[in-house]
């Protein structure tokens, strides 16, 4: 990834004092904290999607209605029941 574009910030002393121990234990650098921190905050929309779908497919079994009964069930939720 090209980075193209500068930013500066101004942050008080205790979060940049997290930031420069995180890049010390990690061995990287300030701003790659700063930009994992962003991912982790703001994700891609296609990444977001992608994390959506492992979490579906991970999930356990559940049991399903045959296609009546989710007709049925349907028209029950929609008349306001259940």
């Amino acid at each position: 990834m090209q980075l193209d574009r500068r930013l500066q910030i101004l942050i008080d002393e205790p979060r940049y004092r997290r930031l420069v121990s995180r890049a010390r234990e990690r061995e990287t650098s300030v701003a790659a904290v700063i930009r994992e921190a962003i991912d982790l905050a703001l994700p891609d929309d296609l990444e977001s999607k992608r994390a959506a779908a492992e979490r579906i497919l991970a999930a356990e079994p559940m049991p399903v209605p045959d296609l009546a009964g989710l007709k049925a069930e349907l028209d029950t939720l929609r008349s306001g029941g259940m």
